[in-house]
């Protein structure tokens, strides 16, 4: 391995984990930060409450190409064999600092999202029919429930479960790092857990509000 190579490989994720695609095009389409807006996180979700399906897309196709693209520099800089898991344990640490400078960019005073689609990105890199089975996870709770942390803490429970179940790595960190993933989104949910428990929590598909007005 050639250690300046892993040094830039560090310093590109984070700077591609920075990107607040949020609150740029916020600002720079609608004049809004979102995190003064909603629950003031600067995530695809949010910026879907507050600015509309049209802003949040391409947020978060951004968001999912920074988490992919940092969990593939280990392999654009060959920096270990392919398949092996050394590579893979290279692509969780080029990927979770993306998903630090996600959740504390420095384009954005350190105030950001809490990375649930870099996240996905990220996964999606590293182990993408496993990731594209729990994104089947979000969808189905999404359309149930409608509520995007649900789907999102469904999701990141499923991942883990599915991997030990179904899938294989010759990484043992990788197993370790979805069991982690899965505890991480719901410590970062937890003021959305509180909001489910009180019923609180808002709908980005409202499903029954619908069948009412056309009644």
């Amino acid at each position: 391995m050639n250690v300046a190579d892993i040094i830039i490989a560090f310093v590109i994720a984070y700077m591609l984990g920075s990107i607040p695609a949020s609150v740029w095009i916020g600002k720079m389409v609608h004049g809004i930060d979102v995190r003064e807006h909603g629950s003031g996180n600067a995530g695809t979700a949010n910026t879907i409450r507050v600015l509309g399906w049209k802003t949040g897309i391409p947020v978060l196709i951004i968001d999912l190409a920074k988490g992919w693209t940092a969990a593939m520099l280990p392999v654009f800089f060959h920096i270990a064999e392919p398949g092996s898991a050394l590579l893979t344990n290279m692509q969780i640490l080029t990927g979770v600092t993306a998903i630090v400078g996600h959740i504390f960019p420095v384009f954005a005073g350190f105030r950001g999202g809490k990375g649930v689609a870099t996240v996905f990105g990220v996964l999606l890199a590293i182990q993408p029919l496993l990731t594209i089975c729990c994104l089947g996870v979000f969808l189905t709770v999404i359309l149930l429930t409608g509520i995007v942390s649900v789907s999102s803490m469904s999701a990141g429970i499923a991942f883990p479960v599915l991997l030990f179940l179904f899938f294989d790595t010759p990484s043992v960190i990788f197993k370790i790092f979805s069991v982690l993933v899965a505890v991480a989104l719901l410590i970062t949910h937890r003021k959305n857990i509180r909001r489910l428990l009180k019923g609180e929590e808002s709908r980005l598909i409202r499903f029954g509000r619908k069948k009412e007005k056309q009644e």
